[in-house]
């Protein structure tokens, strides 16, 4: 039997906020997370602060934290792979929830599938899945859209095209939106989709202050909550 000199990538999930990880990660994937050396972050000072709040089993200056974040350029991922393809474990860690899924992390995913290097995929909370469990709407087929454009009119020409698509293919579309911009992309989407269209609202999931609520455009006409910097999933189904 050949010995394969090469590491592995483990896709490590994070918390969604300010929760422990204990309460939503598993006990066997922090004990990975933790017996790692080599960490690809997309925000290597947050990752730092993951690190420590999970209780690494080495000092944190001893731990190898490289970037991958929009900014990297296709020509440096191999440069992040060199070590594991040397025979060094990397862990793979998004600022929120499960790497490469609205992440940076999947073209550097991608390459390791072409050099044949092991990809491990850890099992952590993801907001978009969560919010889709919790919804109510159809879980059996669904779109997940990333973000919406962000210009008013370029956006309601885009929240009408989904309805078209929910409605046509009785598929529920889900995307999100940067905290900050939550409460002009709702009032855009009251605005735009039809009385009846059902509307979802997942809200700081897996923290305290969660919300999910699932009702008509109508509804929500009548009754509009503020999510102004709170991490929202959006989900419709016409």
């Amino acid at each position: 039997m050949s010995f394969d000199p090469r590491g592995s990538l483990y896709l490590l999930p994070n918390t969604l906020g300010d929760t422990a990880p204990d309460s939503v990660i598993a006990a066997q994937v922090l004990d990975r997370a933790r017996s790692l050396d080599y960490v690809i972050a997309e925000d290597p000072k947050a990752a730092r602060a993951f690190l420590k709040r999970i209780g690494p089993t080495r000092a944190l200056q001893s731990i190898r934290i490289d970037r991958l974040d929009h900014n990297t350029l296709p020509r440096d991922l191999p440069l992040l792979l060199e070590p594991v393809l040397a025979g060094r474990d990397a862990g793979l860690l998004s600022e929120a929830g499960l790497p490469s899924i609205a992440d940076p992390g999947a073209e550097l995913v991608r390459l390791a599938h072409a050099k044949a290097i092991r990809v491990v995929p850890l099992s952590g909370p993801s907001s978009i899945l969560l919010a889709l469990s919790a919804s109510g709407l159809d879980g059996q087929r669904f779109a997940f859209h990333g973000y919406l454009p962000v210009q008013r009119a370029h956006l309601a020409a885009k929240l009408k095209e989904l309805e078209r698509r929910s409605r046509r293919e009785r598929q529920t579309q889900v995307f999100i939106e940067t905290p900050y911009r939550n409460d002009s992309t709702l009032a855009t989407m009251l605005q735009a989709l039809g009385d009846t269209t059902l509307v979802c609202i997942a809200t700081d999931l897996t923290l305290e202050s969660e919300m999910v609520k699932t009702r008509s455009v109508e509804a929500w006409r009548r009754s509009t909550p503020r999510l102004k910097g709170r991490p929202t999933v959006f989900l419709l189904l016409a």
